[in-house]
Protein backbone atom coordinates (compact mmCIF):
# COMPACT_ATOMS: atom_id res chain seq x y z
CA UNK A 1 0.00 0.00 0.00
CA UNK A 2 1.42 3.32 -0.73
CA UNK A 3 2.63 5.69 1.95
CA UNK A 4 0.58 8.23 3.12
CA UNK A 5 1.99 11.57 3.41
CA UNK A 6 2.28 12.78 7.14
CA UNK A 7 -0.33 15.90 7.34
CA UNK A 8 -0.19 18.80 9.53
CA UNK A 9 -3.15 17.43 11.03
CA UNK A 10 -1.15 14.61 12.81
CA UNK A 11 -0.61 13.95 16.19
CA UNK A 12 2.93 13.65 16.84
CA UNK A 13 3.14 10.37 18.97
CA UNK A 14 6.76 11.92 20.27
CA UNK A 15 5.96 15.72 20.60
CA UNK A 16 6.22 16.95 24.14
CA UNK A 17 1.79 17.47 25.27
CA UNK A 18 0.32 20.58 26.68
CA UNK A 19 0.30 21.27 30.15
CA UNK A 20 -3.21 20.83 30.23
CA UNK A 21 -5.75 18.89 27.81
CA UNK A 22 -6.95 21.62 25.30
CA UNK A 23 -10.49 22.10 25.80
CA UNK A 24 -13.40 21.31 23.58
CA UNK A 25 -14.26 24.13 21.96
CA UNK A 26 -17.75 25.82 21.30
CA UNK A 27 -18.21 26.29 17.37
CA UNK A 28 -21.33 28.48 17.04
CA UNK A 29 -21.15 28.99 13.29
CA UNK A 30 -24.14 27.52 11.02
CA UNK A 31 -24.20 23.96 10.48
CA UNK A 32 -23.19 23.88 7.37
CA UNK A 33 -20.43 26.19 7.27
CA UNK A 34 -18.90 23.76 10.38
CA UNK A 35 -19.94 21.05 7.52
CA UNK A 36 -18.18 22.32 4.75
CA UNK A 37 -14.91 23.05 7.43
CA UNK A 38 -15.15 19.01 7.65
CA UNK A 39 -15.41 18.50 4.06
CA UNK A 40 -12.17 20.93 3.89
CA UNK A 41 -10.07 18.96 6.56
CA UNK A 42 -11.29 15.59 4.59
CA UNK A 43 -8.89 17.51 1.66
CA UNK A 44 -5.64 17.67 4.11
CA UNK A 45 -6.43 14.22 5.79
CA UNK A 46 -8.10 11.58 3.02
CA UNK A 47 -9.97 9.19 4.56
CA UNK A 48 -7.95 7.02 2.90
CA UNK A 49 -5.13 7.95 5.33
CA UNK A 50 -6.99 5.93 8.16
CA UNK A 51 -6.39 2.25 6.53
CA UNK A 52 -2.58 2.56 7.18
CA UNK A 53 -1.14 0.76 9.94
CA UNK A 54 2.75 0.31 10.09
CA UNK A 55 4.73 -0.11 13.17
CA UNK A 56 7.30 2.50 13.23
CA UNK A 57 10.84 1.75 13.80
CA UNK A 58 10.95 3.64 16.91
CA UNK A 59 7.81 2.08 18.71
CA UNK A 60 7.94 1.20 21.79
CA UNK A 61 8.20 -1.84 23.23
CA UNK A 62 4.75 -2.81 24.49
CA UNK A 63 5.72 -4.79 27.88
CA UNK A 64 7.77 -1.69 28.94
CA UNK A 65 4.66 0.22 28.35
CA UNK A 66 2.35 -2.62 30.73
CA UNK A 67 5.12 -2.03 32.91
CA UNK A 68 4.78 1.65 32.97
CA UNK A 69 0.79 1.55 33.55
CA UNK A 70 1.54 -0.70 36.43
CA UNK A 71 3.59 1.16 38.44
CA UNK A 72 0.40 3.32 40.68
CA UNK A 73 -1.17 -0.17 40.98
CA UNK A 74 -1.10 -2.78 43.97
CA UNK A 75 2.10 -4.68 42.91
CA UNK A 76 0.32 -7.51 44.90
CA UNK A 77 -2.41 -7.74 41.83
CA UNK A 78 -0.36 -7.53 38.90
CA UNK A 79 0.20 -11.10 38.26
CA UNK A 80 -3.47 -11.57 38.26
CA UNK A 81 -3.55 -8.78 35.54
CA UNK A 82 -0.94 -10.17 33.30
CA UNK A 83 -1.94 -13.94 33.81
CA UNK A 84 -5.82 -12.54 32.48
CA UNK A 85 -4.08 -10.42 29.77
CA UNK A 86 -1.64 -13.96 28.83
CA UNK A 87 -4.90 -16.01 28.08
CA UNK A 88 -5.79 -14.79 24.35
CA UNK A 89 -4.92 -12.12 22.14
CA UNK A 90 -9.06 -10.85 22.95
CA UNK A 91 -7.71 -10.68 26.64
CA UNK A 92 -4.57 -9.37 25.81
CA UNK A 93 -6.70 -6.39 23.86
CA UNK A 94 -8.71 -5.43 27.28
CA UNK A 95 -5.98 -4.37 28.99
CA UNK A 96 -3.50 -2.66 26.50
CA UNK A 97 -5.38 0.19 26.03
CA UNK A 98 -1.86 2.02 26.88
CA UNK A 99 -0.17 0.34 24.41
CA UNK A 100 -3.04 1.23 21.51
CA UNK A 101 -3.08 5.07 22.58
CA UNK A 102 0.55 5.26 21.89
CA UNK A 103 0.14 3.87 18.50
CA UNK A 104 -3.01 5.78 17.82
CA UNK A 105 -1.45 9.40 19.28
CA UNK A 106 1.35 8.99 15.86
CA UNK A 107 -1.89 8.54 13.03
CA UNK A 108 -3.45 11.16 11.00
CA UNK A 109 -5.95 12.86 12.75
CA UNK A 110 -8.32 15.94 12.16
CA UNK A 111 -7.68 17.62 15.37
CA UNK A 112 -11.71 17.46 15.69
CA UNK A 113 -11.61 16.52 19.84
CA UNK A 114 -14.48 15.38 21.42
CA UNK A 115 -14.59 13.87 25.27
CA UNK A 116 -13.47 10.50 24.25
CA UNK A 117 -13.34 7.71 26.35
CA UNK A 118 -9.68 6.08 26.22
CA UNK A 119 -10.87 2.52 26.49
CA UNK A 120 -13.26 2.23 24.15
CA UNK A 121 -13.93 -1.71 23.14
CA UNK A 122 -16.98 -3.59 22.78
CA UNK A 123 -16.48 -5.29 26.07
CA UNK A 124 -17.18 -1.51 27.85
CA UNK A 125 -20.23 -1.06 26.44
CA UNK A 126 -23.40 -2.76 28.28
CA UNK A 127 -26.95 -2.12 29.36
CA UNK A 128 -27.88 -0.16 32.98
CA UNK A 129 -30.92 1.20 34.76
CA UNK A 130 -31.10 5.23 34.31
CA UNK A 131 -32.65 6.98 37.34
CA UNK A 132 -36.60 6.67 35.49
CA UNK A 133 -35.51 2.76 35.69
CA UNK A 134 -35.09 2.65 32.21
CA UNK A 135 -32.85 0.24 30.23
CA UNK A 136 -30.58 1.77 28.32
CA UNK A 137 -27.47 0.56 26.05
CA UNK A 138 -24.19 3.09 26.09
CA UNK A 139 -20.41 2.73 26.80
CA UNK A 140 -20.29 2.24 30.27
CA UNK A 141 -16.56 2.21 31.45
CA UNK A 142 -14.40 5.47 31.92
CA UNK A 143 -11.37 5.04 33.58
CA UNK A 144 -9.51 6.72 31.12
CA UNK A 145 -11.40 9.55 29.25
CA UNK A 146 -10.02 12.90 28.44
CA UNK A 147 -10.83 15.10 25.83
CA UNK A 148 -8.92 13.76 22.97
CA UNK A 149 -9.75 13.34 18.95
CA UNK A 150 -12.85 11.40 18.13
CA UNK A 151 -10.55 9.15 15.80
CA UNK A 152 -9.17 7.60 19.04
CA UNK A 153 -11.86 5.82 20.03
CA UNK A 154 -13.67 4.56 16.80
CA UNK A 155 -10.25 2.90 15.75
CA UNK A 156 -9.99 1.12 19.28
CA UNK A 157 -13.50 0.27 19.05
CA UNK A 158 -13.24 -1.07 15.38
CA UNK A 159 -10.54 -3.54 15.88
CA UNK A 160 -12.31 -5.16 18.96
CA UNK A 161 -14.73 -6.62 16.70
CA UNK A 162 -11.75 -7.64 14.71
CA UNK A 163 -10.23 -9.38 17.79
CA UNK A 164 -13.31 -10.72 18.94
CA UNK A 165 -14.05 -11.90 15.90
CA UNK A 166 -10.64 -14.37 15.38
CA UNK A 167 -11.50 -15.60 19.30
CA UNK A 168 -14.49 -16.61 18.52
CA UNK A 169 -12.71 -18.32 15.32
CA UNK A 170 -15.09 -16.48 12.52
CA UNK A 171 -13.61 -15.94 9.01
CA UNK A 172 -11.53 -12.90 8.45
CA UNK A 173 -14.45 -11.97 6.19
CA UNK A 174 -17.01 -12.45 9.03
CA UNK A 175 -14.48 -10.36 11.68
CA UNK A 176 -13.69 -7.74 9.04
CA UNK A 177 -17.32 -7.38 8.28
CA UNK A 178 -18.49 -6.33 11.95
CA UNK A 179 -15.74 -3.87 12.23
CA UNK A 180 -17.00 -2.59 8.95
CA UNK A 181 -20.61 -2.44 10.14
CA UNK A 182 -19.01 -0.32 13.14
CA UNK A 183 -17.58 2.02 11.15
CA UNK A 184 -20.78 2.56 9.02
CA UNK A 185 -22.99 2.87 11.94
CA UNK A 186 -20.91 5.39 13.36
CA UNK A 187 -20.84 7.68 10.05
CA UNK A 188 -24.24 7.39 9.48
CA UNK A 189 -25.83 7.97 13.31
CA UNK A 190 -23.47 10.83 13.14
CA UNK A 191 -24.98 12.40 10.13
CA UNK A 192 -28.33 11.92 11.97
CA UNK A 193 -26.87 14.10 15.32
CA UNK A 194 -25.56 16.81 12.98
CA UNK A 195 -29.24 17.73 11.96
CA UNK A 196 -30.79 17.57 15.38
CA UNK A 197 -30.97 20.15 17.73
CA UNK A 198 -28.88 20.84 20.87
CA UNK A 199 -30.77 19.26 23.52
CA UNK A 200 -32.53 16.70 21.80
CA UNK A 201 -28.40 15.83 21.05
CA UNK A 202 -28.18 15.62 24.73
CA UNK A 203 -31.04 13.46 25.65
CA UNK A 204 -30.80 10.86 22.82
CA UNK A 205 -30.46 7.44 24.71
CA UNK A 206 -30.84 3.58 23.27
CA UNK A 207 -33.60 1.62 24.93
CA UNK A 208 -32.73 -1.73 25.31
CA UNK A 209 -36.31 -2.59 24.69
CA UNK A 210 -35.90 -1.19 20.81
CA UNK A 211 -32.57 -3.09 20.54
CA UNK A 212 -34.12 -6.38 21.76
CA UNK A 213 -36.36 -6.79 19.54
CA UNK A 214 -34.20 -5.89 16.41
CA UNK A 215 -31.98 -8.73 17.00
CA UNK A 216 -32.93 -11.13 14.28
CA UNK A 217 -31.11 -14.32 15.69
CA UNK A 218 -34.30 -15.68 17.41
CA UNK A 219 -31.74 -17.31 20.38
CA UNK A 220 -29.90 -14.72 20.64
CA UNK A 221 -33.17 -12.61 21.09
CA UNK A 222 -34.45 -15.24 23.72
CA UNK A 223 -31.55 -15.49 25.77
CA UNK A 224 -31.16 -11.46 25.88
CA UNK A 225 -34.56 -11.27 27.37
CA UNK A 226 -34.01 -13.14 29.77
CA UNK A 227 -31.38 -11.70 30.83
CA UNK A 228 -33.00 -8.25 30.78
CA UNK A 229 -36.14 -9.91 32.50
CA UNK A 230 -33.58 -11.31 35.12
CA UNK A 231 -31.98 -7.88 35.73
CA UNK A 232 -35.18 -6.03 35.98
CA UNK A 233 -36.30 -8.33 38.59
CA UNK A 234 -33.17 -8.84 40.68
CA UNK A 235 -34.09 -7.89 44.19
CA UNK A 236 -30.75 -6.50 46.08
CA UNK A 237 -32.26 -7.70 49.25
CA UNK A 238 -33.39 -11.23 48.70
CA UNK A 239 -30.21 -11.60 46.42
CA UNK A 240 -27.19 -9.49 46.78
CA UNK A 241 -28.15 -8.70 50.59
CA UNK A 242 -27.45 -12.67 52.04
CA UNK A 243 -24.65 -13.43 49.45
CA UNK A 244 -22.60 -10.26 50.12
CA UNK A 245 -23.58 -9.61 54.12
CA UNK A 246 -23.08 -10.81 57.38
CA UNK A 247 -24.60 -9.94 60.71
CA UNK A 248 -22.10 -9.97 63.59
CA UNK A 249 -22.02 -8.17 67.01
CA UNK A 250 -25.36 -6.78 66.46
CA UNK A 251 -24.49 -4.82 63.24
CA UNK A 252 -24.44 -5.73 59.20
CA UNK A 253 -20.72 -6.64 57.47
CA UNK A 254 -19.63 -7.32 54.36
CA UNK A 255 -19.21 -11.02 54.07
CA UNK A 256 -15.44 -11.88 53.50
CA UNK A 257 -14.81 -14.02 50.51
CA UNK A 258 -10.92 -14.11 50.21
CA UNK A 259 -9.30 -13.35 47.86
CA UNK A 260 -11.84 -11.79 46.07
CA UNK A 261 -13.77 -9.75 49.14
CA UNK A 262 -11.70 -9.38 52.34
CA UNK A 263 -11.50 -6.45 54.85
CA UNK A 264 -8.13 -5.09 56.33
CA UNK A 265 -6.59 -6.63 59.69
CA UNK A 266 -5.22 -5.27 62.77
CA UNK A 267 -3.49 -1.72 62.98
CA UNK A 268 -4.24 -1.63 59.39
CA UNK A 269 -8.08 -1.60 59.99
CA UNK A 270 -7.85 0.75 62.51
CA UNK A 271 -5.94 3.05 60.42
CA UNK A 272 -8.55 2.22 57.16
CA UNK A 273 -11.34 3.19 59.14
CA UNK A 274 -10.29 6.58 59.65
CA UNK A 275 -9.16 7.52 56.50
CA UNK A 276 -12.30 5.47 54.60
CA UNK A 277 -14.75 7.98 56.78
CA UNK A 278 -13.08 11.37 55.99
CA UNK A 279 -12.74 10.36 52.36
CA UNK A 280 -16.63 9.39 52.59
CA UNK A 281 -17.75 12.71 53.58
CA UNK A 282 -15.90 14.49 51.06
CA UNK A 283 -17.34 12.33 48.58
CA UNK A 284 -20.73 13.06 49.87
CA UNK A 285 -20.05 16.72 49.22
CA UNK A 286 -19.24 16.17 45.74
CA UNK A 287 -22.74 14.84 45.53
CA UNK A 288 -25.63 17.47 44.27
CA UNK A 289 -28.02 18.61 47.49
CA UNK A 290 -30.46 16.12 46.82
CA UNK A 291 -28.76 13.23 45.98
CA UNK A 292 -27.17 14.70 49.62
CA UNK A 293 -30.52 14.45 51.34
CA UNK A 294 -31.17 10.97 49.58
CA UNK A 295 -27.80 9.14 50.69
CA UNK A 296 -28.31 10.62 54.20
CA UNK A 297 -31.27 8.49 54.73
CA UNK A 298 -28.58 5.59 54.58
CA UNK A 299 -25.92 4.52 57.34
CA UNK A 300 -22.43 4.01 56.66
CA UNK A 301 -21.78 0.50 58.24
CA UNK A 302 -18.87 -1.12 56.43
CA UNK A 303 -16.13 -0.87 53.64
CA UNK A 304 -14.08 -4.16 52.05
CA UNK A 305 -11.69 -3.91 49.47
CA UNK A 306 -12.72 -6.09 46.45
CA UNK A 307 -10.80 -7.39 43.48
CA UNK A 308 -12.30 -6.70 40.04
CA UNK A 309 -14.04 -9.93 38.57
CA UNK A 310 -12.39 -12.41 36.24
CA UNK A 311 -14.18 -10.74 33.20
CA UNK A 312 -12.17 -7.64 33.87
CA UNK A 313 -8.70 -6.86 32.88
CA UNK A 314 -7.70 -3.52 32.64
CA UNK A 315 -8.81 -2.43 36.21
CA UNK A 316 -6.95 -4.96 38.12
CA UNK A 317 -4.44 -3.51 40.13
CA UNK A 318 -6.16 -0.52 40.87
CA UNK A 319 -7.77 -0.20 44.24
CA UNK A 320 -11.66 -1.14 44.79
CA UNK A 321 -13.77 -1.64 47.35
CA UNK A 322 -17.40 -2.02 48.56
CA UNK A 323 -19.72 0.16 51.16
CA UNK A 324 -22.22 -1.07 52.40
CA UNK A 325 -24.29 1.51 53.71
CA UNK A 326 -28.40 0.64 55.55
CA UNK A 327 -31.70 2.43 55.36
CA UNK A 328 -32.95 0.42 58.49
CA UNK A 329 -32.75 -2.93 58.88
CA UNK A 330 -33.74 -3.98 55.06
CA UNK A 331 -33.20 -1.42 53.35
CA UNK A 332 -29.56 -1.88 51.90
CA UNK A 333 -27.30 0.38 49.69
CA UNK A 334 -24.40 -0.76 47.95
CA UNK A 335 -21.52 1.50 46.55
CA UNK A 336 -18.89 0.45 44.44
CA UNK A 337 -15.01 2.30 44.63
CA UNK A 338 -12.52 2.40 42.28
CA UNK A 339 -9.33 4.10 41.92
CA UNK A 340 -8.72 6.80 39.19
CA UNK A 341 -4.87 6.93 38.22
CA UNK A 342 -3.97 9.12 34.87
CA UNK A 343 -5.35 8.92 32.12
CA UNK A 344 -3.60 7.07 29.33
CA UNK A 345 -4.45 9.35 26.79
CA UNK A 346 -2.58 11.69 29.05
CA UNK A 347 1.05 11.59 27.62
CA UNK A 348 -0.52 12.24 24.23
CA UNK A 349 -2.88 14.81 24.43
CA UNK A 350 -2.59 16.44 27.94
CA UNK A 351 -3.02 16.43 31.62
CA UNK A 352 -6.47 16.75 32.68
CA UNK A 353 -7.77 19.87 34.13
CA UNK A 354 -8.84 18.54 36.77
CA UNK A 355 -7.29 18.36 39.89
CA UNK A 356 -8.58 14.83 40.99
CA UNK A 357 -8.64 11.75 38.42
CA UNK A 358 -11.77 10.57 40.03
CA UNK A 359 -13.26 13.97 39.53
CA UNK A 360 -12.21 13.74 35.57
CA UNK A 361 -13.77 10.00 35.35
CA UNK A 362 -17.22 11.28 36.95
CA UNK A 363 -17.31 14.75 34.53
CA UNK A 364 -16.26 12.75 31.66
CA UNK A 365 -18.81 9.74 32.33
CA UNK A 366 -21.38 12.88 32.25
CA UNK A 367 -20.75 14.24 29.29
CA UNK A 368 -20.90 10.91 27.38
CA UNK A 369 -23.98 9.35 28.99
CA UNK A 370 -27.34 10.58 28.64
CA UNK A 371 -28.30 9.51 32.18
CA UNK A 372 -25.88 8.99 34.51
CA UNK A 373 -25.39 7.28 38.17
CA UNK A 374 -27.56 9.30 41.12
CA UNK A 375 -24.59 8.36 43.62
CA UNK A 376 -22.19 9.14 40.94
CA UNK A 377 -19.43 11.30 42.81
CA UNK A 378 -15.33 11.35 43.45
CA UNK A 379 -13.38 11.60 46.45
CA UNK A 380 -9.74 12.04 47.43
CA UNK A 381 -7.95 10.06 50.65
CA UNK A 382 -5.40 11.95 53.41
CA UNK A 383 -2.86 10.18 51.55
CA UNK A 384 -3.54 11.62 47.74
CA UNK A 385 -5.21 8.67 46.31
CA UNK A 386 -8.08 9.51 44.09
CA UNK A 387 -10.77 7.61 43.78
CA UNK A 388 -14.81 7.77 42.25
CA UNK A 389 -18.14 5.97 43.88
CA UNK A 390 -20.97 4.77 42.29
CA UNK A 391 -23.81 2.14 42.58
CA UNK A 392 -22.69 -1.46 42.39
CA UNK A 393 -24.87 -3.77 40.29
CA UNK A 394 -27.59 -1.49 39.59
CA UNK A 395 -29.17 -3.58 36.34
CA UNK A 396 -26.46 -3.64 34.89
CA UNK A 397 -25.40 -6.25 32.16
CA UNK A 398 -22.48 -6.59 30.07
CA UNK A 399 -22.40 -8.54 26.21
CA UNK A 400 -21.88 -12.24 26.10
CA UNK A 401 -19.30 -11.82 23.39
CA UNK A 402 -17.89 -15.60 23.22
CA UNK A 403 -21.83 -16.53 22.85
CA UNK A 404 -22.23 -14.28 19.65
CA UNK A 405 -22.90 -15.51 16.23
CA UNK A 406 -21.32 -13.17 13.45
CA UNK A 407 -24.43 -11.78 12.32
CA UNK A 408 -25.19 -10.84 16.17
CA UNK A 409 -21.50 -9.70 16.22
CA UNK A 410 -22.54 -7.26 13.10
CA UNK A 411 -25.79 -6.35 14.66
CA UNK A 412 -23.69 -5.30 18.52
CA UNK A 413 -21.06 -3.65 15.99
CA UNK A 414 -23.97 -1.31 14.91
CA UNK A 415 -25.53 -0.91 18.46
CA UNK A 416 -21.73 0.39 19.56
CA UNK A 417 -21.17 2.21 16.53
CA UNK A 418 -24.44 4.11 17.21
CA UNK A 419 -23.36 4.44 21.25
CA UNK A 420 -20.34 6.08 20.50
CA UNK A 421 -21.79 8.52 17.77
CA UNK A 422 -24.20 9.77 20.35
CA UNK A 423 -21.63 9.78 22.89
CA UNK A 424 -19.67 12.03 20.74
CA UNK A 425 -22.09 14.30 18.88
CA UNK A 426 -22.79 15.49 23.11
CA UNK A 427 -19.53 16.95 23.74
CA UNK A 428 -18.06 17.23 20.09
CA UNK A 429 -19.20 18.86 17.38
CA UNK A 430 -21.52 16.27 14.88
CA UNK A 431 -21.51 18.63 11.87
CA UNK A 432 -18.06 18.59 11.70
CA UNK A 433 -17.51 15.34 12.28
CA UNK A 434 -20.05 14.54 9.60
CA UNK A 435 -18.58 16.62 6.77
CA UNK A 436 -15.40 14.63 7.40
CA UNK A 437 -17.01 11.21 7.34
CA UNK A 438 -19.37 12.20 4.22
CA UNK A 439 -21.52 9.80 2.43
CA UNK A 440 -19.37 7.44 0.52
CA UNK A 441 -18.31 4.09 2.51
CA UNK A 442 -14.42 5.20 2.23
CA UNK A 443 -14.21 5.69 5.83
CA UNK A 444 -15.59 2.07 7.21
CA UNK A 445 -13.64 0.61 4.22
CA UNK A 446 -10.22 2.16 5.96
CA UNK A 447 -11.21 1.40 8.88
CA UNK A 448 -11.78 -2.49 8.33
CA UNK A 449 -7.99 -2.37 6.58
CA UNK A 450 -6.75 -0.76 9.47
CA UNK A 451 -8.73 -3.51 12.15
CA UNK A 452 -7.15 -6.13 10.47
CA UNK A 453 -3.70 -4.54 10.13
CA UNK A 454 -3.63 -3.59 13.71
CA UNK A 455 -5.33 -7.02 15.09
CA UNK A 456 -2.09 -8.74 13.97
CA UNK A 457 -0.24 -6.24 15.77
CA UNK A 458 -2.19 -7.19 18.83
CA UNK A 459 -1.32 -10.95 18.22
CA UNK A 460 2.19 -9.95 17.86
CA UNK A 461 1.88 -8.55 21.29
CA UNK A 462 0.27 -11.02 23.15
CA UNK A 463 2.92 -13.33 22.28
CA UNK A 464 5.49 -10.62 23.89
CA UNK A 465 3.53 -11.15 26.33
CA UNK A 466 3.74 -14.60 26.81
CA UNK A 467 7.35 -14.77 25.93
CA UNK A 468 8.04 -12.46 28.79
CA UNK A 469 6.64 -14.59 31.36
CA UNK A 470 8.29 -17.29 29.82
CA UNK A 471 11.48 -15.57 29.99
CA UNK A 472 10.59 -14.31 33.88
CA UNK A 473 10.66 -10.83 33.04
CA UNK A 474 6.74 -10.80 34.47
CA UNK A 475 5.38 -12.86 37.05
CA UNK A 476 1.88 -14.30 36.16
CA UNK A 477 -1.10 -15.48 38.36
CA UNK A 478 -3.24 -17.83 36.53
CA UNK A 479 -7.29 -18.30 37.93
CA UNK A 480 -8.54 -22.17 37.93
Amino acid sequence: MKKKEKSKHNVDAHSSPVEIAAPITIDRRSRADRKDEGKAIRLAVPLANHADWHAPANRRDPIDLLIETGAGRVPELLPIRYGRMMQSPFAFYRGAAAIMSADLAGLPSTGIRVQACGDCHLVNFGSFATPERRQVTAINDFDETLPAPWEFDIKRLAVSFVVAGRNNRFTAEEARGAAQACARSYRERMREFSKMGVLDTWYFSIDMDDIVERIEDETTKARAKKRFAKARDRNILSEDFPELVTFEGGTHRIRDNPPLIYHAQGEEASKMESRVREAFERYRATLAEDKRLLLDRYEYKDLAAKVVGVGSVGSVGTRCAIILMMGGADEPLFLQVKEANASVLEPYVGKSSYPNHGQRVVMGQRLMQSSTDIFLGWTETDIGKHFYIRQMRDMKLKPLIELFSPATMAQYAEICGWALAGAHARSGDAAKIAGYLGKKDDFEIALADFSEAYADQNDKDHQALVHAVQQGRLEVYLER
